[in-house]
C-alpha cells in the first residue's frame, strides 16, 4: 500500500504536527550537544591556537586508542603509525613484495624496545614456540642464558654440561659479535634467534671477559640440549650437595626425591649449590624455599610500581622438612632471578650464609600472555625485593664469604671453603 500524506491545510499545520515538529526538533539539539560535548571533552575541536578542519582520521584513531586524552597528546598521536604505513605501501620501491603480517610483528617489536627493558619483548609464533621449547627443558642451540647488561650482551650463565660450557664460555662474558657481526645494540630476542640453530651447525661467538685484555673467538657447535634440574652428590657421612640447576618445569619433582633421599640417609648439613642457575619460574622458588622456612615465612615481596606488598603465592608453604638443617649456600655471576630470590629469602630468614660471588642481579618478574595468530609478549610487571625489602636489579647479593672462582680445570675452592664453613658450624 502506498502511503499519501493529504496536504491540506487544515490536517498539515494541525496542532499534532507542531508538536511532532517540536519533539524532531528537540531531538536533532540534544544529540546535537552531545556530539559537541564528546568532541569537547576528548579536545577533537581546534582550539584557539591551531583552528582549523578537525581530520577526522585522527578523530577516529584517537577515540579508539586514546579514550582518556593524554597529558600530551601529540607524543601519543597513533595517527603517525597510520601515515608511516599509508607512505611505506604509497612509495616504497618493492610494495608489491610487502608482508603486512610482519610489518606487525615489527612495530609491536619496536614498540616494546622503547621501553628500555631487555625482558618485555614480543614473541612470534616460532619464537613462542622455542621459548615454550627452553623453558621445557629441552631445545636444540648452545645451552646458555644470556642478558643485557649495561646495554651490552651478556652470559649469565652456561648450562651444565652444553656445548657453550664445554667450549669454555663463563658467566659475565661479553658477547660483542655473533657470526662476525656487532651486537651493539641489538635486542635480546633477535641475540637469541642468531645463537639458536639447528643441531649440528656451528656458531662464532666474539666475547670480552674481565682480565683479559684482547677478545676471544669461541667456536660452539649446536647440539640437543637437555637441561637437568637437580643434582644430588654425598660428601662425607654428613653432607649433602645439592646442585639445582634451574627453575624450570621437572625442578619441583627432582627437588622431592633429592629430599627424599637426603633425609633417609640422615644427612644433617646441605650445600645447597645455586652457580650458574639463570633462574626460571618466580613460584618454583617459592616452593624450594618452603622446604626450609616455617609455613608463612616472607619469600619475597614484589612492588608493582605502588610499594613492596606481600602477594598472594610469596610465603612458605609446606612441611618445612629441612628447616632444622644445616645449610650454606654457594653463588656466583651466573646465579640470577629465581636463584636470587632462594639465596635472599634464606639468608634473610635464617641468617644461611651465601658463599662464592656476587649474583648477576635479576630483580624482576616478568608474565608470559598469549596473543592473536599464536604470538605472545612476555612482559616486566614488577619487581622483586627479598623479605628484608633489598632490590638487588643490576646489583645482585653480596655473599658472606667472598670465593674467586678457580682458573684451574678439576679444583672448587668455593665448594671447598662451604664444607669447611658447614662443618664448623
Amino acid at each position: 500500500m502506498q502511503l499519501k500524506i493529504p496536504f491540506t491545510k487544515d490536517k498539515y499545520l494541525g496542532k499534532k504536527f507542531f508538536f511532532g515538529l517540536g519533539l524532531v526538533l528537540g531531538a536533532v539539539l540534544f544529540f546535537a550537544l552531545g556530539a559537541g560535548f564528546v568532541l569537547y571533552r576528548f579536545n577533537y575541536l581546534p582550539s584557539a591556537e591551531n583552528s582549523g578542519q578537525v581530520d577526522i582520521k585522527q578523530v577516529l584513531v584517537k577515540g579508539i586508542v586514546n579514550p582518556e586524552a593524554p597529558k600530551d597528546l601529540e607524543t601519543a598521536d597513533f595517527s603517525i603509525f597510520w601515515d608511516a604505513w599509508a607512505a611505506v605501501q604509497e612509495h616504497y620501491l618493492n610494495r608489491g613484495k610487502l608482508d603486512y603480517q610482519k610489518m606487525v610483528y615489527g612495530a609491536v617489536k619496536g614498540m616494546l624496545n622503547s621501553l628500555d627493558d631487555p625482558y618485555t619483548v614480543f614473541f612470534e609464533p616460532k619464537e613462542k614456540q622455542e621459548f615454550e621449547e627452553e623453558i621445557s627443558g629441552k631445545f636444540e642451540g648452545v645451552g646458555m642464558e644470556i642478558g643485557i647488561r649495561q646495554d651490552v650482551l651478556t652470559v649469565i650463565a652456561p648450562l651444565e654440561g652444553t656445548p657453550a660450557q664445554k667450549a669454555g664460555i663463563k658467566p659475565g662474558d661479553k658477547i660483542v659479535e655473533i657470526d662476525g657481526a656487532s651486537t651493539q645494540g641489538i635486542g635480546l630476542d633477535q641475540a637469541v634467534a642468531k645463537i639458536r640453530g639447528p643441531k649440528g651447525t656451528k656458531v662464532v661467538l666474539t666475547i670480552i671477559r674481565d682480565g683479559i685484555e684482547t677478545s676471544q673467538k669461541i667456536e660452539v657447535v649446536r647440539d640437543t640440549i637437555n637441561i637437568p634440574s637437580v643434582k644430588l652428590e654425598k660428601i662425607g657421612d654428613d653432607i649433602a650437595h645439592l646442585k639445582v640447576y634451574n627453575f624450570y618445569g621437572p625442578v619441583s619433582f627432582e627437588f622431592k626425591k633429592a629430599i627424599l633421599e637426603i633425609l633417609l640417609t640422615g644427612r644433617d648439613k646441605i650445600i645447597l649449590d645455586l652457580r650458574n642457575n639463570p633462574g626460571g619460574y618466580f613460584d618454583y622458588a617459592v616452593q624450594l624455599a618452603s622446604w626450609f622456612l616455617e609455613p608463612g615465612s616472607v619469600v619475597v615481596k614484589q612492588d608493582d610500581g605502588n610499594g613492596a606488598y606481600v602477594c598472594s603465592i610469596c610465603r612458605a608453604s609446606g612441611l618445612a622438612l629441612l628447616k632444622d638443617k644445616k645449610v650454606v649456600i654457594l653463588v656466583n655471576g651466573g646465579s640470577a632471578s629465581a636463584s636470587e630470590i632462594l639465596a635472599g629469602a634464606l639468608r634473610d630468614n635464617k641468617g644461611i650464609k651465601l658463599i662464592g660471588e656476587q649474583t648477576f642481579g635479576k630483580g624482576s618478574v616478568q608474565e608470559l600472555y598469549p596473543l592473536s595468530r599464536d604470538s605472545s609478549i612476555k612482559i616486566t610487571t614488577a619487581k622483586w625485593l627479598t623479605p628484608n625489602e633489598h632490590d638487588i636489579s643490576k646489583v645482585g647479593l653480596e655473599p658472606d664469604i667472598v670465593v674467586e672462582a678457580p682458573d684451574e680445570f678439576g679444583k672448587d675452592p668455593q665448594l671447598d671453603k662451604a664444607i669447611e664453613i658447614i662443618r664448623q658450624e
